[in-house]
């Protein structure tokens, strides 16, 4: 089966370049609709997007910039945030301009929609799908699920270890893995992350007691500092002072316990600012159905079905 991908994989392939080469190779592209990419070098004041092919311009008229732009249900801000970056589109015709010279019309929207049935009646909720990071809000990440098609990752399914920002993980143009979560009446899609980050017991074996390692503070109680070791992992320190959500710190693993998933520590030292806690992903299926993230041992049950 044929996949897609989001924008910024295929600019640099040799397949694309090739049929951006010539006016024959564009009227083939056309006639086979097949999504190519290039970069968007301005929008004009109507908000139309200028596309640089190599053999001749393109021009992605603003109501083929993005599904939902013609019904007033998606704003113009997802054109004009093109701008700089690759786009896909469709050839949809080739004309002659005032100035007697060839350009393209493209599609964007068609390109999307195109990817967006694919996605519909080809993946379900629980496969796993490779995005790319497109822009960070305090509540979740927005992901390029392909062409441009957009899907929230919201911040409770980014990880385990509770983040105060989704800015915390990722950066823009992060490429990552997610499951898809949900897909709801109006076709649009929720994403979840934590669960291909492995389980706790996954997570702690990479530790031992005794050890002395470094972790992120990610919350300050009364009783205690949690610290994330992992991005599906934490610990409870003995309260310090001058500690603050955000320091990096190296803490001394005093116990480990799967009966109650508890990890206790004693901070050494903190520091500012730490460094980004690597994402490793344990689960390397195709698609998931049931995750446990708590030991058989433990009483407390956490548990996620697709």
């Amino acid at each position: 089966m044929k996949e897609y991908y989001p924008e910024g994989r295929l600019i640099n392939t040799s397949e694309n370049q090739k049929y951006l080469a010539s006016e024959s190779m564009l009227t083939l592209a056309q006639s086979l609709e097949i999504i190519l990419e290039a970069n968007a070098l301005m929008c004009d004041a109507d908000h139309n997007i200028c596309v640089e092919l190599g053999c001749m311009k393109g021009i992605i008229p603003r109501e083929e910039g993005a599904i939902g732009i013609r019904e007033g249900t998606t704003r113009d801000i997802a054109l004009i945030t093109r701008v700089g970056r690759p786009v896909s589109f469709i050839v949809t015709d080739i004309k002659i301009d005032d100035d007697g010279q060839k350009y393209a019309l493209l599609s964007r929207r068609a390109a999307q929609q195109k990817c967006l049935n694919y996605i519909l009646a080809n993946k379900t909720v629980g496969d796993i799908i490779d995005v790319s990071v497109t822009h960070i809000e305090s509540f979740g990440a927005f992901c390029d699920i392909g062409c441009g098609n957009i899907a929230l990752l919201p911040i409770d399914a980014i990880s385990v270890s509770r983040i105060t920002h989704p800015k915390d993980r990722f950066n823009v143009g992060d490429s990552i893995k997610t499951a898809i979560k949900a897909i709801d009446q109006n076709n649009k899609i929720t994403l979840s992350h934590k669960e291909l980050l492995g389980t706790w017991e996954q997570n702690a074996a990479n530790f031992l007691q005794g050890q002395t390692v470094s972790g992120v503070v990610r919350s300050v109680e009364n009783y205690g500092i949690f610290v994330e070791l992992t991005p599906n992992l934490a610990g409870l320190a003995e309260p310090k002072e001058n500690v603050n959500v955000g320091d990096g710190v190296s803490v001394y693993i005093k116990s480990i316990i799967p009966e109650k998933m508890k990890i206790k520590l004693i901070i050494i030292d903190n520091f500012d600012p730490p460094q980004k806690i690597e994402t490793r992903y344990f689960y390397e299926g195709e698609h998931i159905t049931d995750f446990t993230y708590s030991p058989p041992e433990c009483h407390k049950y956490i548990n996620t079905k697709f």
